[in-house]
């Protein structure tokens, strides 16, 4: 099998992933981006006398959750450690589901071309 072969088989396997899948894969890593990201900011919270640069940026999905979906549910303060699984519960569910989602649009919109413009020639 030469390289070209080699290259080749190797795209066809990742295009054959279901898009649920991929949303699943992505949605593990951003909770494995939050976790690092969560634990770099509360550990140099005193050093950096705040959040780390990006903390919003990496955890926006679960932060959006966290506001709209758990803090109406939950008045009251809750203990860190069931924040933080709701923040990652929320990261992985947001990601998961954009991703997924996204994913199956570009296959549908890659789909429809490819069929458009060999119906074209």
């Amino acid at each position: 099998m030469g390289h070209g072969e080699k290259y080749a088989t190797r795209s066809l396997a990742v295009t054959q992933l279901k898009a649920i899948t991929v949303g699943l894969y992505a949605g593990v890593v951003a909770v494995i981006v939050g976790l690092i990201v969560f634990t770099l900011s509360w550990n140099l919270w005193d050093v950096l006398g705040g959040p780390i640069p990006g903390y919003q940026f990496f955890l926006y999905p679960g932060n959006l959750t966290l506001v709209h979906v758990w803090h109406p549910l939950f008045t009251e303060e809750l203990a860190y450690w069931r924040k933080l699984g709701l923040l990652m519960l929320g990261q992985f569910t947001v990601v998961a589901a954009v991703v997924g989602v996204l994913t199956a649009l570009v296959r549908k919109v890659v789909f429809v071309c490819r069929h458009s413009a060999v119906g074209e020639n």
